[in-house]
């Protein structure tokens, strides 16, 4: 019999809020009522408080207030995890390696360069892509750490689930993308070195690691049923490049409702 969970506390970044999926929840913070924290509140029968936002750091879910480019300003995500949570979801840690912002800047530059968006993503990568260094997986890791730990101070009986990244690119992926061979390979070292920060992140806080990017090994773009959004080239569109579609955030809703009922 599954255990009763009445409250799921949702923390993160875009790979967690859902931009580009239908219904929106939040316009300004591109957030869905198909994310996998809804899908699963929805299969529990439990009261969800989604404090996703996309583009969040690790700072903003912990201590720094977070301004979207329509003016928005969210709170400090932590903030607004209730003392009586069952459950907090946590999936943040690639826009500190700059992960989603570069492959979108990237694409861009090759296939528009001409486009508005080049000189507006450009000042984020001075250097272009941004190889991910060890003192910025360390970095990032430790701002996951802090994540986790300020959610289990703020609601000491849930669990931690902590929700990596879906697989996005593969060795196959460059035919569904605009990268160069060169450039696949290198968001291929910072896709690897975002699931190493959630790996260390678990190692030191002992919260419970749910592998989306193992689930979704076979998924990547360029395969035949890919759980992630392709480029976007439409303006209003753009922002949910490279990101989960439905399918990918059901596909973690699933395995979130299997390991709460063990």
């Amino acid at each position: 019999m599954m255990p009763t969970y009445h409250l799921i506390a949702a923390l993160g970044s875009s790979f967690a809020a859902g931009p580009g999926i239908e219904p929106v929840a939040d316009a300004a913070a591109m957030r869905s009522q198909k994310n996998y924290a809804h899908q699963l509140a929805d299969r529990l029968g439990a009261g969800l408080v989604d404090l996703t936002v996309s583009g969040a750091t690790t700072a903003n879910i912990v201590d720094t207030p977070q301004q979207t480019a329509g003016g928005i300003v969210y709170p400090p995500q932590v903030d607004g995890v209730p003392a009586d949570a069952d459950v907090v979801t946590i999936t943040a840690g690639g826009n500190d390696l700059q992960f989603a912002g570069a492959m979108l800047y990237a694409a861009w530059l090759r296939r528009e360069p001409e486009s508005p968006m080049v000189p507006m993503l450009g000042p984020m990568f001075p250097e272009g892509i941004p190889l991910p260094t060890e003192r910025a997986v360390e970095q990032a890791a430790t701002g996951l750490v802090r994540v986790i730990e300020k959610a289990r101070a703020n609601a000491p009986a849930a669990r931690i689930l902590l929700v990596d990244y879906l697989t996005v690119l593969d060795d196959d992926s460059r035919p569904a993308t605009p990268f160069s061979d060169e450039e696949l390979g290198q968001f291929l070292l910072i896709q690897s070195a975002v699931g190493q920060v959630f790996k260390d992140a678990a190692t030191r806080t002992g919260a419970e690691l749910i592998l989306a990017s193992s689930l979704s090994a076979r998924h990547a773009l360029g395969s035949a049923e890919p759980w992630v959004q392709p480029f976007h080239q439409a303006l209003t569109q753009t922002g949910a490049s490279f990101h989960p579609n439905e399918t990918g955030m059901t596909a973690i809703a699933t395995e979130l409702e299997r390991l709460l009922g063990t």
